[in-house]
């Protein structure tokens, strides 16, 4: 696994770098947060696609975060096309109405 190193850091620059480029994060020194607060931690969750890519992701703990305090936003999923499609033609022919 210790060849596998350079592969594993190449994908967390990547996903460090999306996160830079998104602008998901404020770096901000320890010197700097406000009383009462505490840092929110981080995990690394790595895995190796079907193709042999390397994938490493890195994710909140989300237990100890509380709603406008450290986000503001949530992540909500969306439909694929075809998902969609599939759905209107079902209504379609059922005679039913989509809102």
């Amino acid at each position: 696994m210790a060849d596998d190193a350079p592969g594993w850091m190449a994908a967390e620059r990547a996903e460090i770098a999306n996160h830079n480029a998104n602008g998901s994060w404020t770096l901000i020194d320890r010197s700097q947060l406000p009383a009462g607060r505490s840092l929110v931690r981080l995990i690394w969750v790595y895995k190796r696609k079907r193709s042999g890519a390397m994938k490493a992701r890195l994710c909140v703990q989300g237990c100890a975060q509380v709603h406008g305090v450290d986000y503001d936003q949530t992540f909500c999923a969306t439909m694929r096309p075809t998902s969609l499609r599939t759905l209107a033609s079902i209504a379609a022919c059922r005679g039913l109405r989509m809102r």
